[in-house]
């Protein structure tokens, strides 16, 4: 199993400059690959391969003093990331998607260098990692690292400095069975409803960063370009973007391990979370939920633990009577307690959780959960948020009854 290990590092003034300093020459290494390609291709009609720019990248060590004091396989792993960029570029030319042909990196938009081998360019020494050119920097290790290290990655995201480890670890021993099986319908109000009827709150962490971001963006429009008040404010939004998406991906973290950790089998909808966050009405509210990003952290933890992940086909999940199978008729996004002949009364979520799990060829769980799930940092404020962005009112809230 390959892992990521990520940790803030925490460098002298003078080791940030020479972190900089080989960050822009990798930078310009990239683009000068890329120009290399494209005008080989345009010219004289042929591909240049990794290998001949590898080769290539030994002559510019040589001839530029900025670049001699950059590892020589750092210069190689940008050769690496190009080639990935242009494999993507050819996979989707395939795929007829949009191609989005590789661009050329500005000063804000290269972000990482990589050393292809732990032990040789970047090396720990004690409790700092020792990296060629820049030396001893200090790590902040908030948690120990598991396995066999193979390579490192130097990352600058929103003015500070992270230190990436790709770890090889042996298989980890699967969770005992718990012999439970849940199904979960994902959605705008409550982030995901258990067919047990548990509801996990939606983060809603942008709405309520909204206020602080909208000040940071304004007051950044105002700067003047190539200032350094304006490389302050833009510092400003960054960190306040990053410090929002921390906290989505902490909760989706948490919210997935609990699920694994307490079922052998997870039964959710197959949705096209990429066409729905089309919808102009409901786009913020799905892309602020972290969908996608809770379903990815999912089926990862899942795989670890041994556990079941099971995708269902969507369609009338909610519409469906869960115990007699009727579908309802005129039923629409403002009915949120359904009411069936056979005697159902449900919650339209708690409905289509049942649905989902029935899908997946399981029953509902006699054994409901002891302990609830996981809320947001700040639940209440959330949950204020989440209501007044609600498109559909109180007083829109109707029942359906099927006669």
């Amino acid at each position: 199993m390959v892992k990521t290990f990520k940790y803030r590092l925490y460098p002298s003034n003078a080791q940030e400059l020479r972190l900089f300093q080989t960050l822009d020459v990798c930078r310009h290494w990239y683009n000068m690959c890329l120009s290399e390609r494209k005008w080989a291709y345009q010219l004289e009609g042929r591909s240049v391969k990794k290998s001949e720019q590898e080769k290539t990248a030994i002559r510019y060590r040589q001839s530029f003093p900025q670049a001699r004091t950059v590892f020589s396989q750092t210069m190689q792993s940008v050769c690496d990331d190009l080639d990935k960029a242009f494999k993507a570029f050819f996979r989707r030319v395939k795929a007829g998607e949009k191609p989005g042909y590789p661009r050329f990196k500005g000063r804000d938009q290269f972000h990482s260098f990589a050393f292809k081998q732990f032990g040789i360019g970047a090396r720990l020494d004690g409790k700092r990692l020792k990296l060629y050119g820049i030396g001893r920097v200090p790590v902040r290790w908030h948690r120990p690292i598991e396995g066999k290290i193979k390579t490192v990655r130097i990352v600058h995201k929103a003015g500070r400095w992270h230190v990436c480890f790709v770890v090889e670890t042996p298989e980890t021993e699967a969770i005992p069975l718990t012999g439970k099986a849940i199904g979960l319908d994902m959605g705008v109000c409550a982030m995901i409803t258990t067919s047990d009827g548990d509801k996990a709150t939606n983060s809603a962490y942008y709405r309520l960063s909204q206020a602080q971001l909208r000040i940071a963006q304004r007051s950044l429009s105002r700067k003047q370009r190539g200032g350094k008040n304006r490389r302050r404010a833009l510092l400003r939004l960054q960190r306040l973007q990053d410090h929002t998406a921390s906290q989505r991906r902490d909760y989706a973290h948490k919210l997935a391990r609990k699920l694994v950790n307490e079922y052998d089998l997870i039964a959710l909808e197959n949705l096209s979370i990429k066409n729905m966050a089309q919808n102009l009405h409901l786009s913020k509210s799905i892309l602020d939920s972290g969908w996608y990003l809770f379903r990815q952290f999912l089926t990862h933890k899942a795989e670890n633990a041994s556990r079941e992940i099971v995708l269902v086909n969507p369609a009338y999940t909610s519409q469906c009577c869960s115990n007699c199978g009727v579908t309802f008729q005129n039923f629409g996004l403002s009915t949120r307690w359904v009411e069936c002949a056979c005697g159902l009364m449900l919650d339209r979520d708690h409905n289509a959780a049942i649905n989902i799990l029935n899908r997946a060829g399981r029953d509902t769980s006699v054994q409901h959960n002891v302990d609830p799930l996981p809320e947001p940092h700040g639940a209440d404020k959330v949950m204020r948020a989440v209501e007044t962005a609600r498109l559909l009112s109180p007083q829109n809230v109707t029942s359906f009854r099927l006669d």
